[in-house]
């Protein structure tokens, strides 16, 4: 167990209190409160799937994105742009800010290894015209302006790329418009080089909303799980340079001894 455990589990139950609270729910009953500790990671994580759902399936309001499934090194480097100020989202910073980089790679492990379905997408609100446009960028991007297609770093099926890439199907299209747009704003940053932020400040807001529509239509495939590698890069483009934090000392010496 991690040095501090005792204090962290403590500060996690006190979180998932509040993060309760913030999401508009509330404990079912007084015998659900006092439930035994089991001291399992599913019940230490309560502070997250109050608000992501249960096993982080997404929460149903759109504004809450997925867990499971996605990658490990993305949700870890997700993790520390919140303590770290590179996302701004209050909750979330007073959650994490108390916990080491070590156990948040462990928060990052057990998310990524939770086998739970995807939600039917549903129908569209927006226009065919709006919907082709998001289609164009997505799967063959727009090189007039240097716009490289999503799947050129998501994966050709969208489901995200082993270890660090995220699958953008099966998210909320309110959920992908606000993320996208923060990135434009300068409200949501990444370890340099910062390729998001490259990419998204050569796309409108027409353009932001036709991706996000787009994508949240979107059936997910049969094999919904991260690809192992990207796809080979196209006729005249490059592969793009995306930064990473580094792992934990910790999590170094245990891959280095599964080696």
């Amino acid at each position: 167990m991690i040095p501090g455990m005792k204090s962290i589990r403590i500060h996690l139950l006190a979180a998932a209190a509040s993060a309760l609270a913030g999401c508009g729910l509330v404990v079912a009953s007084a015998a659900a409160a006092a439930a035994p500790f089991e001291d399992t990671m599913a019940q230490r994580t309560q502070a997250c799937t109050a608000c992501h759902g249960p096993q982080g399936r997404a929460a149903p309001d759109g504004y809450y994105p997925r867990l499971a499934g996605k990658p490990a090194g993305y949700l870890y480097n997700q993790l520390l742009n919140f303590k770290e100020g590179r996302r701004h989202y209050g909750l979330m910073t007073q959650l994490l800010d108390p916990l080491s980089d070590a156990y948040l790679l462990e928060m990052a492990r057990y998310f990524a290894g939770l086998e739970v379905p995807y939600p039917a997408p549903l129908a569209s609100p927006v226009p065919a015209a709006v919907l082709r446009l998001g289609e164009q960028l997505v799967m063959r991007g727009d090189a007039s302006r240097q716009v490289p297609a999503c799947v050129q770093c998501h994966g050709q099926a969208m489901t995200g790329v082993a270890p660090a890439v995220p699958g953008l199907l099966g998210l909320p299209r309110d959920y992908l418009n606000a993320q996208l747009g923060a990135w434009k704003a300068g409200q949501r940053r990444a370890h340099a080089p910062d390729c998001m932020n490259a990419v998204v400040a050569r796309l409108s807001l027409e353009d932001i909303n036709a991706v996000a529509s787009w994508v949240a239509a979107q059936p997910l495939p049969a094999n919904a799980h991260p690809a192992p590698f990207p796809p080979a890069a196209g006729p005249g483009t490059n592969a793009m340079r995306c930064g990473s934090a580094p792992l934990p000392a910790q999590a170094l010496l245990e891959t280095k001894a599964r080696k």
